[in-house]
């Protein structure tokens, strides 16, 4: 299990478990520290000692082997699992490379150095700087706090009144450093996947390339590397797409901080200062309190342990609750409650009035109950005018926008967009609006549409069954995982159903032009994961499983013919894996264990050589044998994505041909032939091998 997530709420309530968790992210932020350092200094090494170069190479792959990913969440998706096993692929390749004596690779301080340090100076030291913050203004907070709980309440109103403002300004302070402090201390644990991985990626990308006694090898790395960036690209997705979400919820947080409340959390807790008599007086003692509202059990924990006491936590039971008169105790915000559990009344002191009014709120006290107005959205419903608006959407976009390039991922005009929606849902004439006609751009229909879709009172694959598919997209055997879904699909409400049905064949068009719009079904999954399916709680937990939302859209554009080709032989729940030694299951992608293939005869080898390969084929090279090459090997293109398009060139045939005999069956198999397609379109003919060898296991 990984580090459960550090839910925006805690920010508020400051609790010792909330300090407990984030403790764990800070160790887990100075080791990553740590190891960036690592590799940075081991990296340096290896690119100064030329003499040294094996050693450090050694050294650099048992630094990475050593290293092992932790995560946010219970599952990891296929993606990250290629992410998380990457270094050690890494490390078997650098000892591959130990082993064939390769030269030193160029430019390794800007591919490696720079990226690394960067992220540690710009991102690491940027959170550190963050917790310092928090640090400075948790401990001006609680010491005014502690002083302005001791203010004798016969002071001056002006006096109280300043003394309340001024708390509750560092109060806002102290809420707003927890918040930034938080969400930047979970951003770095979920972009370091690709932000260490990648640099390391490029420089091992380098090392191969410029040596030149290891094309071989060179040729048998960039498979891996381009299934490899493809896993890192959609996690790069997966987590923008996520971070939108988060913003949004720490946005609503800063807003509101009380009203998003988790499913199965006490009523009301926070910290409560009880009178208690000792023989030499009466003191304050400070606990931590959750009050449960349906049992009327509160638990108070004490957080002030001094030497040599035994305090442990108390459980009582609640009978009645009082507002304590000002003018009857020389402290502010009290209340007295009454428990079964002790005799005579326990005298309670909360942080501030507003938090005495919920405290007492919570526990049925005789303070009137104050309700902040709560504004909502006018939701839109899954009704004929809802079908008749997404239908002819799709027709607009099929009609004239199929072709266009990131067609779903750009983003049109805010203003548009409801002048749209306004003309379209009006009550008079509803759905008299001609999409067809020039007055309405494609970016402006797409947005459109999924602003229709993600407003719905009830997401198109329901609250009801969202568990149940996230769990499907969760699990590691890619038999259960599409019948899971299949079977769902069939237990949706009829109308939900056949909009989903409407939606999906419309994304399945949309990526049939994937070499014009470049939307492939895993983009697609990252725009519609969150449109189709959304978790009914804003919670951290929940943003995190965001990533699997779009993986679910991705199957169903992916198998869309024998989802819809029939409802599953039973309906009534997902089909178990079957007990078989062979099940089909999701591998991470891996070149390390793959087969020894044959060493090709290169550019300027000897007459001799040549002469011996009179049927054309190339003779097997011994392991100690060295090629000889008489130039550079041509540098392999760059990602898909960031590649710019230069003047096209004529296609080779044979590598066309090549593609249209076999079709993979692999989604990641998929993924890499379309983005193999779309780079020898755009005229990336440097790389020169042609289908890449996929496990379909």
């Amino acid at each position: 299990m990984g580090h459960p997530p550090l839910e925006f709420s805690d920010c508020y309530l400051d609790s010792p478990d909330f300090r407990e968790r984030l403790k764990c992210y800070e160790q887990e932020l100075e080791r990553t520290n740590k190891f960036i350092k690592e590799v940075i200094k081991d990296g340096n090494a290896l690119i100064a000692a030329i003499r040294g170069y094996s050693s450090a190479v050694q050294k650099f792959s048992q630094t990475l082997q050593s290293f092992q990913f932790d995560f946010i969440g219970d599952t990891l998706t296929d993606d990250e699992i290629n992410i998380a096993e990457s270094f050690k692929e890494f490390a078997e390749l650098l000892h591959e490379v130990e082993l064939e004596r390769s030269m030193m690779v160029q430019n390794a301080s800007d591919l490696l150095i720079k990226p690394l340090e960067n992220f540690r100076k710009e991102q690491i030291g940027f959170t550190k700087e963050r917790k310092k913050k928090f640090e400075k203004d948790g401990e001006k907070f609680y010491s005014m706090l502690d002083r302005h709980l001791h203010l004798s309440s016969k002071k001056k109103e002006s006096q109280l009144q300043e003394a309340d403002l001024q708390v509750d300004k560092e109060r806002h302070n102290f809420f707003e450093s927890s918040l930034e402090y938080v969400y930047q201390i979970q951003e770095v644990q979920e972009s370091k996947k690709f932000s260490i991985v990648e640099p390391v990626l490029a420089f091992l990308h380098s090392l191969f390339t410029y040596n030149n006694l290891t094309v071989e090898l060179t040729q048998d790395f960039l498979p891996y590397k381009q299934q490899l960036q493809l896993s890192l690209q959609n996690t790069r997705n997966h987590f923008s797409s996520t971070r939108e979400e988060l913003e949004d919820l720490k946005k609503r947080m800063k807003e509101a901080p009380l009203t998003c409340k988790l499913p199965g959390q006490p009523t009301i807790e926070g910290y409560l200062y009880t009178q208690e008599k000792w023989a030499l007086g009466i003191s304050w003692v400070k606990y931590y309190c959750q009050y449960e509202k349906e049992a009327k059990t509160l638990r108070m924990t004490p957080t002030d342990q001094k030497p040599g006491a035994k305090q442990g936590t108390l459980d009582l039971t609640l009978k009645s609750c009082v507002r304590r008169k000002t003018d009857s105790i020389d402290k502010r915000f009290c209340f007295d409650i009454e428990t079964n559990e002790r005799s005579g009344t326990i005298t309670l002191q909360a942080l501030s009035e507003a938090n005495r009014r919920l405290w007492m709120e919570a526990m049925d006290g005789k303070e009137p109950i104050y309700h902040s107005p709560i504004t909502k959205q006018e939701e839109m419903e899954l009704n004929e005018v809802g079908f008749k608006f997404v239908r002819k959407c799709i027709n607009a976009v099929e009609t004239k926008g199929i072709t266009t390039e990131g067609v779903y991922r750009t983003v049109g005009s805010n203003i548009q967009v409801q002048k749209l929606l306004n003309a379209f849902f009006d009550p008079k004439c509803p759905g008299d609006v001609d999409l067809q006609s020039g007055d309405w751009d494609i970016k402006t229909i797409t947005s459109s549409l999924k602003f229709y879709l993600r407003n719905l009172s009830e997401p198109v694959m329901t609250y009801k069954l969202h568990k149940e598919l996230v769990l499907a997209a969760k699990s590691e055997n890619l038999d259960y995982r599409l019948g899971a879904i299949h079977a769902l699909v069939y237990k949706l409400p009829d109308k939900n159903r056949e909009m989903l049905e409407l939606l999906i064949q419309h994304l399945v068009n949309v990526c049939e032009h994937s070499r014009e719009n470049l939307m492939s079904p895993s983009n697609m999954g990252v725009i519609f994961g969150p449109t189709l399916m959304r978790a009914q709680e804003d919670t951290v937990a929940a943003m995190m499983n965001i990533k699997f939302q779009n993986i679910v859209v991705e199957i169903l554009i992916e198998h869309f013919g024998k989802i819809y080709s029939g409802p599953p032989e039973d309906t009534t729940a997902p089909p178990v894996p079957p007990p078989r030694v062979a099940a089909r299951r999701h591998k991470p992608i891996t070149i390390s264990k793959r087969p020894l293939r044959e060493r090709p005869v290169f550019f300027g080898a000897s007459v001799e050589e040549s002469a011996g390969d009179c049927d054309g084929v190339p003779k097997p090279r011994s392991h100690g044998d060295k090629p000889v090459i008489t130039r550079p090997p041509v540098r392999p293109p760059d990602p898909p994505c960031r590649t710019p398009i230069p003047p096209k060139l004529e296609q080779r045939p044979d590598l066309i041909a090549g593609t249209a005999e076999e079709m993979p069956s692999s989604v990641v198999a998929s993924r890499t032939k379309f983005f193999e397609t779309a780079s020898r379109r755009t005229g990336s003919s440097s790389s020169p091998q042609g289908r890449i060898p996929v496990d379909e296991s």
